[in-house]
C-alpha cells in the first residue's frame, strides 16, 4: 500500500501510469482478454497438444525438490516414470499400482480405498501424483497408504486445485479438487503433523492460463515461478511415517 500511495502521490492526474504491474488494473470495463476472449480454451484440457502441461511442471519441480526421499522399494500410480525418473539408482524396486488388470506394467492392481490392495508396511516412499481425487473414499485412501508405508516411509503427493475436468480417461471418477487445508487434514487423520510438509504452486496467472488450455512454452517461465497460495493449481505434500506409528 506504501508503493501504491507513493505512484499515486507522483501522477495525481494519471495515476495508473506509474504503478508497478503487478498494481495496476486497468479501468472497469477495459480489460483486454486478447487470445482468451472465447469460451472454449486455446488447446486441449490441461494443454498437452501445446507442449508440457504447466501442472506437471509443478508436479515434477515438487519431486525434484524431494527426490531424496525416492529410493529403496517405491510405489507409482499407472507407470514408474517418475520414480526412475528422480529416485534413479537409489530405488531398489518399483512397483506399479493400477486400478484395474488392462495396465501389463501393473504389479499392483486395485483402489487404495481397499484396505486389501497395498501391502502393510512395505514400501520406502510411495509416489502418488494427481491420483487421490479420483477415489471417493479419500480418507480411506489415506488410511491405507499411511499403513502401506515402512515406519520411516515418505508420502510425495500431489492433487489439483485450481483445474478444469478431465472430460477422456477420468472424465467419470474425477470428484475433487482440494484446497491446501482440506488436504492437510486429511493427511493429519494418519501422519503426525510436524511430519507433514505442505506446499501449493500456481497464482493467478499460471491458474489463468492452465485452465485456458496454454503449456509451459505459451507463458512467461518467470510469472510461473511466482507461488501464490490463493490460487493453488497443484497441491503438493511431503508427509514422513513415523517409526512409531
Amino acid at each position: 500500500m506504501r508503493a501504491l500511495r507513493k505512484a499515486l502521490r507522483r501522477t495525481p492526474e494519471r495515476p495508473f501510469a506509474a504503478l508497478p504491474a503487478g498494481l495496476w488494473s486497468p479501468p472497469v470495463g477495459r480489460i483486454d482478454f486478447g487470445h482468451l476472449d472465447r469460451t472454449t480454451p486455446v488447446g486441449e484440457i490441461f494443454g498437452p497438444d501445446r507442449g508440457q502441461p504447466i501442472d506437471r511442471l509443478f508436479i515434477e519441480e515438487f519431486l525434484g525438490r524431494n527426490r531424496d526421499a525416492i529410493k529403496g522399494r517405491v510405489l507409482e500410480v499407472g507407470d514408474s516414470s517418475y520414480t526412475m525418473g528422480f529416485g534413479g539408482a537409489a530405488v531398489t524396486r518399483a512397483d506399479v499400482l493400477h486400478v484395474s488388470g488392462d495396465n501389463p506394467i501393473a504389479t499392483i492392481v486395485g483402489d487404495i480405498a481397499d484396505p486389501a490392495t497395498l501391502p502393510e508396511n512395505a514400501f520406502d516412499c510411495i509416489v502418488l501424483t494427481q491420483t487421490l481425487h479420483l477415489i471417493f473414499d479419500m480418507p480411506a485412501a489415506v488410511r491405507n497408504l499411511h499403513r502401506a508405508l515402512k515406519p520411516g516411509g515418505t508420502l510425495l503427493l500431489t492433487v489439483p486445485g485450481v483445474s478444469a475436468i478431465d472430460p477422456w480417461e477420468w472424465r467419470d471418477t474425477w470428484l475433487w479438487s482440494l484446497a491446501p487445508p482440506a488436504l492437510e487434514r486429511l493427511l493429519q487423520a494418519e501422519f503426525t503433523p510436524a511430519d507433514i510438509a505442505l506446499t501449493s504452486f500456481g497464482n493467478v496467472y499460471s491458474a489463468i492460463a492452465f485452465l485456458a488450455g496454454a503449456a509451459v512454452p505459451d507463458v512467461d517461465p518467470a510469472k510461473l515461478a511466482v507461488e501464490d497460495a490463493r490460487f493453488p493449481v497443484v497441491v503438493a505434500a511431503r508427509a514422513f511415517k513415523g517409526f512409531s506409528a
